[in-house]
């Protein structure tokens, strides 16, 4: 994992991983701080977002599911999640989960860039990755 600085936050960047948004992970990764943490798989496991504070999960989702949030406080970013255009009602019927799934299938990740962009004030951007950073193993 490599961790640099930016503004008020620190940016961990994972290749090839998704620790860090595991549940057991991100609790013990935030004790005392704040972690938000988005994870884009390549192949088959689920896009994921993560928000924690002091060792409590406050905001958590798979990207392509934002309707189902969970965590202390699954509603806490609702408002950045509205402008970003997600769908926070949980579909109910049919053709509403077609719909909700081909508006979010290939949105999800930028949202879910987008939202952590928001919440933090720091945007992931492609200059970030030729940074000099601090590399080691995570946990």
């Amino acid at each position: 994992m490599g961790v640099f600085k930016a503004g008020e936050w620190c940016v961990a960047i994972e290749p090839y991983g998704w620790m860090v948004t595991l549940h057991e992970v991100v609790t013990k990764l935030s004790r005392g701080c704040e972690v938000l943490a988005v994870t884009r798989h390549d192949y088959a496991a689920e896009h994921s977002f993560e928000y924690a504070i002091d060792g409590t999960i406050v905001t958590g989702y798979r990207l392509r599911h934002p309707y189902e949030r969970y965590g202390s406080d699954p509603d806490r970013l609702n408002g950045f999640m509205l402008e970003l255009g997600m769908g926070l009602d949980k579909p109910e019927n049919e053709a509403a989960w077609d719909a909700a799934w081909e508006d979010n299938y290939d949105s999800a990740v930028p949202r879910g860039f987008a939202l952590a962009a928001k919440a933090t004030g720091v945007s992931f951007t492609p200059d970030m990755l030729g940074r000099p950073m601090l590399v080691g193993p995570m946990v």
